[in-house]
């Protein structure tokens, strides 16, 4: 694990081959005019970040059947819901590391070689209601099977709730409780949707140019907090920041950090806007302090694989290896939040 400061670690990503082959997370391609860039200069190293300490391994995963994590939403007792891209598997992993396959969704017609960039069919994003409802999210470039899907307690099979148009590339899921909807980051045309918590019809929040793709993703994870709606931009190594108005709209985004080439979730640590970022292409995670600058806290000395998630609950993160691009090992692990 790294205890020291160390500059933000940039590269260009070549995530799509292993999207080819894992069927991962996808990107398409657009100008961004008022979004910055990453930037190919070192960052200086933050004052007063957390730390990650006692790194260990809560389940690991099949790759050889599609079993890359993509995603994670926390369970009571210290369980989880994983998404499986290849696998189109919605996954428990229970305290104990014990596994179950909750859903595994249908090929669709003809293979599902018209999903957005991707060319393979995948499920995303993953999010619990109170209630114990399960919600995730499934690309397969049809109409009538791309959308947010719904698993209730005892059901067998799920349903879908929120069509999106098949040209969508569904990446992260919201439960935006206050305001009675669902927010969805769309990686390949670079927006927001939101739908009603009940079901219905989609309608695009934001299409603000700094959630566009340059070459293959644009909008990655998504977060509530503070008041506003913070979203990675893969592409373009960045997370903004879109204050959400009165009224529930979107306001004006404004790039809040930069240099982080290959991020795909990220999640708060409760301690502010201090953030902690998966970055998919490195298998890094990254401490972002309140004022943007970084550095990186764990890698692949500590069995990173292909970062693609992460979720802070009280002073433990977990974190998912999607081991899309190297690697053999996706899993599920933990790390205790320290210092700060």
């Amino acid at each position: 694990m790294r205890m020291s400061p160390s500059a933000a670690h940039v590269r260009v990503s070549s995530v799509v081959l292993g999207i080819a082959v894992a069927a991962g997370t996808a990107f398409g391609a657009a100008g961004c005019a008022s979004a910055e860039p990453a930037a190919p200069t070192e960052t200086p190293a933050p004052a007063g970040l957390s730390e990650l300490a006692d790194v260990r391994v809560v389940a690991e995963f099949d790759r050889s059947v599609g079993q890359n994590a993509e995603s994670v939403a926390l369970e009571p007792g210290g369980g989880a819901i994983v998404g499986m891209i290849g696998a189109r598997q919605v996954v428990r992993v229970r305290g104990d590391g014990g596994t179950e396959v909750l859903a595994t969704m249908p090929v669709p017609a003809g293979g599902g070689g018209t999903t957005p960039v991707v060319g393979a069919p995948q499920v995303t994003g993953v999010a619990r209601d109170r209630g114990g409802a399960v919600f995730f999210l499934y690309s397969a470039g049809r109409g009538g099977l791309t959308g947010i899907w719904r698993l209730v307690p005892g059901s067998a099979e799920p349903e879908l709730i929120v069509s999106i148009p098949a040209d969508a590339m569904p990446n992260a899921l919201l439960i935006d409780q206050a305001g009675d909807r669902f927010l969805v980051t769309d990686s390949t045309g670079g927006r927001v949707w939101e739908a009603p918590l009940s079901g219905g019809e989609p309608s695009v929040w934001s299409a603000d140019p700094a959630l566009a793709p340059s070459e293959f993703f644009g909008a990655n994870g998504l977060k509530l907090h503070a008041g506003a709606v913070w979203v990675s931009n893969y592409d373009l190594g960045t997370i903004v920041r879109i204050p959400v108005e009165q009224s529930g709209a979107a306001g004006p985004a404004a790039v809040h950090a930069t240099g982080l080439a290959g991020i795909d979730d990220f999640d708060f640590t409760g301690r502010g806007d201090e953030i902690l970022a998966a970055l998919n292409d490195t298998s890094e995670l990254v401490g972002v302090a309140a004022d943007g600058t970084h550095r990186v806290l764990l890698d692949g000395d500590d069995g990173l694989q292909g970062t693609t998630a992460v979720a802070v609950r009280g002073d433990t993160a977990f974190i998912t290896n999607g081991a899309l691009r190297e690697g053999d090992r996706p899993a599920l692990r933990v790390a205790r939040l320290v210092g700060g």
